[in-house]
């Protein structure tokens, strides 16, 4: 029986780590977490905040997920907002207040916070 989830994997073009080290851990507020020895040779980062696991995988024919993407809850979206200048609210989820943000290399990622 599926009790929940690990971790969410999205892709990342090679050498990007810098840019998403300082997006998730920087702007986000998580935490990098160690990659065991034979997963870090390929590259990539994973990143843990409360409740949530995010790994960034590289892939060598890299197209960001448009789409697809993790919806993240958050404590507070305002605090946020005013990182994220390039932030999308809408109203669309009832008893959420939500944006749609995107990662440094174009992966689609939505925060939400029940008002």
């Amino acid at each position: 029986m599926i009790v929940g989830i690990h971790h969410v994997q999205l892709a990342a073009p090679a050498r990007s780590e810098p840019e998403l080290r300082a997006f998730y851990v920087g702007v986000l507020g998580m935490t990098e977490v160690e990659k065991p020895p034979e997963l870090a040779k390929r590259g990539g980062a994973w990143f843990r905040g409360q409740g949530v696991e995010l790994h960034l995988g590289i892939e060598a024919d890299f197209r960001p997920a448009r789409k697809a993407h993790p919806a993240l809850l958050v404590t507070d979206l305002d605090a946020l907002l005013a990182r994220l200048p390039d932030a999308v609210p809408d109203d669309l989820l009832p008893g959420y207040r939500r944006c749609h943000v995107h990662d440094p290399v174009g992966n689609r990622i939505e925060l939400l916070q029940m008002p």
